[in-house]
């Protein structure tokens, strides 16, 4: 939790840079935190266009301090032993740069920051897939890290559990995309690209997306992989193989996961009374635009939750802004809302 400037008690917002123009606007619109990337695959959402290089990151940066916003830096895929150096200097350039805190799930990168810069705030990635106290105290021990972003596939009750055993600070996703797998464990792309996310940082790499449009329609695929066919005048959504329609038994639909985007409007009472300390907004792919909607809602939502957290309801006006900027314009609780638990 960070503190207003009248010194009460408010949930941390943290929300996405993907560009310099995204960072002004999550800056501008309320947040409290803003998380980038470097413009290479140290990243999970390594994509042409996107993340800083070291004068871009540079600027950011004193834009958000000279604003009281902190700067979060993500390096959040898993170096290996033939590129392990550009991961170590990248750790060198967030301590230069003098980042707030650096977002990390690679044990051996984790050692190293920890070793090398002891001052640097460590915080574990949603990449590390801790999804338990006992994990997440393991690298309090070994790593020192100060906070946990927590996987998108825990409910409630094993969420409030988790913050009771650990004095590790809990950050929760409040808005964005879902992914059925457990992050820091997807298999997919890769099946389909030969690229792993975990390392190359996208699940869909633009070297292996096409897209073939004619009087029918519009069509995706991934490596010659057909992932969906739009009609004219459809929306199209980014080709990844989760979210794709496929042929099943004769019905063509979304076999593994539909497009939604978690939004817990609902729920922010409860995660703040259990002691979850940020909300972070999915979305360092999104554009500007994307950011500033999602950012003004949440900050609207959080403080009046802050404010009077036994009266708080979700303005209508929050929900139908959030599902205009939604995946398949609808939102789920996702996993958090397992009521049988």
């Amino acid at each position: 939790m960070v503190n207003d400037s009248g010194g009460a008690q408010r949930v941390e917002l943290v929300c996405p840079a993907g560009s310099l123009p995204a960072l002004k606007a999550a800056v501008d619109n309320g947040a409290d935190a803003v998380y980038m990337g470097f413009r290479d695959a140290t990243n999970a959402r390594n994509f042409p266009g996107l993340n800083f290089d070291e004068e871009a990151a540079a600027r950011g940066i004193q834009y958000a301090h000279e604003r009281g916003v902190r700067v979060l830096l993500a390096l959040n895929t898993f170096p290996q032993p033939e590129n392990w150096i550009r991961w170590t200097r990248a750790v060198d350039r967030a301590a230069m740069l003098g980042v707030d805190a650096v977002i990390m799930a690679d044990p051996g990168l984790l050692r190293y920051a920890a070793t090398t810069y002891p001052e640097l705030r460590l915080h574990l990635s949603v990449q590390g897939s801790a999804t338990s106290y006992e994990a997440i105290n393991f690298y309090q021990r070994q790593f020192g890290i100060q906070r946990v972003v927590l996987p998108r596939v825990l409910s409630f009750s094993q969420v409030t559990r988790l913050i009771a055993n650990t004095d590790v600070e809990v950050e929760v996703f409040g808005f964005g995309s879902l992914c059925v797998m457990v992050e820091g464990r997807c298999a997919l792309s890769s099946y389909v690209t030969g690229e792993s996310p975990n390392t190359c940082g996208a699940c869909s790499p633009a070297r292996a997306v096409r897209w073939e449009e004619d009087a029918s329609g519009r069509r995706s695929r991934l490596n010659g992989v057909l992932i969906d066919s739009y009609r004219p005048g459809e929306s199209a959504g980014y080709p990844v193989l989760c979210k794709g329609r496929f042929e099943v038994n004769g019905r063509v639909d979304y076999a593994i996961e539909e497009p939604t985007s978690l939004s817990l409007l609902d729920r922010l009472p409860d995660l703040l009374k259990a002691g979850v300390v940020a909300v972070k907004v999915e979305g360092r792919q999104r554009s500007p635009a994307y950011v500033k909607q999602v950012t003004r809602v949440l900050r609207q939502a959080l403080d009046a939750c802050v404010t009077d957290p036994e009266n708080y309801t979700p303005h209508p006006d929050w929900v139908a802004r959030l599902d205009r900027v939604a995946e398949g314009s609808t939102h789920t609780l996702g996993a958090l809302d397992r009521r049988w638990q």
